[in-house]
């Protein structure tokens, strides 16, 4: 494996060598209109499914991603050398690095890397570890606890996956649960809950794709009918409560609890953050707590003021018109600024500590940073081959013809686009007008089941994907090996989706909200099934929870 991934590292140098010295590469002048051979073909969706598959293989996801997005611009340019290396540049890597949302999102992650290094350096974190450790006395109360954050803080899956992980890390250690199980915790209480919240960046997105209807009237009647978000959180409460771990997820959580390795593999990327926690006799467990209430209590007021609230738009319209981006990253710098006076008002930090935080932070980030803006710039590569309209055209063609299945149809297409593009906006934008149109003033209720089954599917593709941007996160937040944290929750969010999938085939005859209870039961139902097979946890492993 080390030869495989020295040989991939030695052909990405001489990459970006070539990139770096041909001079066919320097800014062309603008061209015109180009639409690729491959276009709109299901070509579009290989460079994804390559580096998807490469990544899982080799476990490591900078060369995976890499290699995916070399393989976009070959079909974009029909194998041609400059071509490709210019649409590579130009149109994928330099293009999301200058996208102002991206750039709002690396802000806010810099900004709160920054915080999570001052919180330890002040003793914040420390504090809030002793604190937990007396207040949380199991493994299951832990990781409730975890979920029960995930859920309350639903406003933003970005801002979720880090608050939920800089809070968490602490009381989970202490109580030996796997760094891998932390980010599917994580992850499976952000987009999964986002989803169903009526006020969150989420909700506004959806209602923004629904053209010639109540968005917002429609977002809420799909909240009984979005299995996918419904049955994670329901799974995650059953397997907590009946200690309920398989596939690889169960070796992280057996060396977790027998040997006390949180981590399981040898990569671990970010374990030297835990140096940078810091014992001090003053710190107080509001070091920690305050300046995350102060963040939370900003990104809303940020994500209303970018939706325009205080200049006279309503609440509802503020979150339905808001840019997380904006919101976040203004939110996330004022935040910053007041942790930095509460320190040194609280004599913890000198100014110099606290600016000695802002560059450990983004080091901390930097691993997250590399593959989001991979992950960007793959998905700009799906796009300029046209993966969207494909899909598009796929899900027109069959949605008179299966019309009772189409749920569940549209559930699976959902799945595949999220995974291979790694977006679940996008897959809104593609699949919600589509839908739309095929039952607007025909069948209202069979529609609002078909807009939540492409939520359902956004969703859970995106839960499953490496390149996702909310799966990245979660992996950062959790400050877990990102190939670990995909490799241990693809098969929680598989057994959620082949349930969902039978759900929305139930719900397509029946037109009924009475299909959730059935639903619900099905999934406990499938896990106690799950436990019976892979067999139960050992007693010395329950005593220790």
């Amino acid at each position: 494996m080390k030869n495989v991934k020295w040989k991939i590292t030695w052909i990405m140098s001489m990459a970006m060598l070539l990139i770096v010295s041909c001079p066919a590469l320097a800014f062309a002048a603008d061209e015109e209109e180009y639409v690729p051979e491959l276009y709109g073909t299901i070509w579009s969706l290989v460079p994804p499914v390559v580096a998807i598959v490469l990544a899982l293989i080799t476990k490591e996801v900078y060369s995976s991603l890499f290699i995916g997005i070399v393989i976009g611009g070959l079909f974009y340019s029909g194998f041609s050398f400059e071509g490709t290396f210019n649409h590579v540049l130009s149109g994928g890597i330099i293009s999301v690095l200058s996208d102002s949302y991206n750039v709002g999102i690396l802000v806010f992650l810099v900004v709160l890397g920054a915080m999570v290094c001052m919180m330890n350096k002040a003793g914040g974190s420390a504090a809030f570890g002793r604190w937990a450790k007396t207040h949380i006395k199991s493994r299951i109360g832990a990781q409730l606890c975890t979920i029960l954050l995930g859920c309350l803080i639903f406003i933003d899956d970005y801002f979720n996956c880090l608050t939920v992980g800089s809070v968490m890390r602490p009381i989970t250690d202490e109580h030996n649960v796997s760094r891998a199980k932390l980010a599917y915790l994580i992850d499976a209480t952000a987009a999964p809950v986002c989803i169903i919240a009526p006020i969150s960046s989420w909700a506004a997105a959806v209602t923004g794709f629904v053209e010639g209807e109540d968005g917002f009237a429609l977002f809420i009647r799909a909240i009984p009918y979005n299995y996918y978000a419904l049955l994670t959180i329901a799974m995650m409460i059953v397997i907590t409560i009946a200690k309920i771990d398989y596939g690889p997820m169960r070796k992280h959580e057996d060396n977790a609890i027998l040997y006390n390795d949180l981590y399981t593999t040898p990569d671990r990327p970010y374990a030297d953050a835990e140096k940078e926690i810091v014992e001090n006799d003053r710190a107080k467990v509001m070091d920690m707590v305050l300046p995350v209430v102060i963040l939370i209590a900003f990104c809303i007021v940020g994500i209303m003021y970018s939706g325009g609230f205080f200049s006279g738009t309503g609440f509802i319209e503020s979150f339905s018109g808001s840019d997380a981006s904006v919101g976040l990253s203004v939110a996330s710098v004022f935040a910053l600024i007041f942790a930095v006076i509460y320190y040194m008002g609280r004599r913890v930090l000198t100014f110099r500590e606290c600016m000695d935080s802002v560059p450990e932070g983004f080091k901390a980030m930097v691993p997250a940073i590399l593959i989001l803006t991979f992950a960007w710039s793959l998905k700009a590569m799906t796009d300029s081959l046209g993966a969207a309209p494909y899909v598009a055209g796929v899900i027109q063609s069959s949605a008179e013809s299966l019309m009772n299945f189409l749920p569940a149809i549209i559930f699976l297409i959902g799945c595949g686009l999220s995974f291979a593009t790694g977006t679940s906006w996008g897959t809104f934008g593609v699949l919600i007008p589509i839908v739309v149109a095929a039952f607007e003033g025909s069948d209202e209720t069979m529609m609002i089941i078909s807009i939540s089954a492409c939520m359902a599917g956004a969703v859970c593709g995106d839960h499953c994907s490496p390149i996702s941007d909310t799966t990245i996160m979660a992996s950062a937040g959790a400050q877990c090996n990102h190939i670990n944290h995909v490799n241990t929750q693809l098969p929680y969010a598989i057994t959620v989706a082949v349930v969902s999938f039978f759900c929305y085939i139930i719900a397509g005859f029946l037109k009924s909200v009475l299909a959730l209870p059935i639903a619900i039961l099905l999934m406990i139902g499938t896990l106690l099934v799950i436990r019976q097979i892979t067999g139960k946890e050992q007693d010395v492993k329950g005593e220790a929870a």
